[in-house]
């Protein structure tokens, strides 16, 4: 079966930027898996390390089963994603246990650390899903089909130095928007947190915002989520972009980002 995986930092970042498209590759008939690398145990002005942990996971595990895609369990605590060989080759034995063709993860660029070294990982872990000499832990064997790499918006859509970030193509969430407000809704810890620690008031209203801005910059689409394509050499070959062969006319190529590369 077709298996499409996103690998992001914290708890609540698939369902601010990738949940849609997740839910679109669902509706297409792919296997879909979700991991945040980290427990988010720092998220709370109000609870424990341990407490934070445990709420968190329940959350995600709810979101994840609203989804429908298969939960796998973090790796780190917040601030602890670092890009170092005792990760990566964890990371890289999901990766494989999983098998996608697509993986959906951060921007480069983006706000915070946390995001952009679960990129970097993602990237690295993804790279050697075909090196037999590359151990992963636990051991799992590699696998030889193509994998796709698509970066998603940075929060703000602009990166740490205030430059606007613009999606190379957008996939209409439209249709799955209130499945996808649904699954970040269980992220309830998440709102005291949000607001205090960045201003972001009514988080579920923000991402609604976020979605909307996209899709106006898609000049088609309502609600939208922007994505990058990672360059293919060592994943996949040249030609291929398999967001676009599953979604059809829900996906839509900026011509404008094309023409600048």
């Amino acid at each position: 079966m077709r298996s499409a995986f996103a690998i992001f930092a914290h708890p609540d970042d698939i369902e601010f930027v990738a949940a849609g498209t997740l839910l679109r590759l669902k509706q297409r008939g792919w296997q879909t898996h979700y991991l945040n690398l980290s427990t988010g145990n720092c998220g709370s002005v109000e609870f424990s390390p341990a407490k934070t942990r445990r709420a968190r996971l329940a959350e995600a595990k709810e979101a994840a089963k609203i989804l429908g895609a298969h939960f796998h369990s973090p790796l780190c605590d917040d601030l602890e994603i670092l890009y170092e060989v005792k990760t990566l080759r964890r990371l890289a034995a999901v990766i494989r246990e999983a098998q996608p063709g697509i993986i959906l993860t951060h921007s480069p660029q983006d706000y915070m650390e946390d995001h952009m070294n679960t990129c970097r990982l993602t990237v690295t872990a993804a790279f050697t899903h075909g090196m037999p000499n590359f151990h992963t832990t636990p051991p799992r064997p590699t696998f030889a089909h193509d994998v796709t790499i698509y970066h998603a918006m940075p929060h703000g859509l602009c990166d740490p130095l205030r430059r606007r970030i613009i999606p190379g193509a957008f996939v209409n969430t439209t249709a799955v928007h209130s499945t996808k407000l649904a699954a970040l809704g269980t992220h309830r810890s998440q709102q005291g947190w949000l607001d205090v620690s960045q201003g972001m008031n009514s988080y579920l209203r923000s991402m609604e915002e976020m979605s909307r801005a996209v899709g106006k910059l898609s000049k088609r689409f309502k609600f939208a989520e922007g994505w990058r394509r990672h360059l293919h050499l060592g994943f996949s070959a040249e030609d291929i972009d398999p967001l676009a062969d599953a979604l059809g006319k829900d996906y839509l190529i900026n011509t404008a980002y094309e023409r600048s590369l």
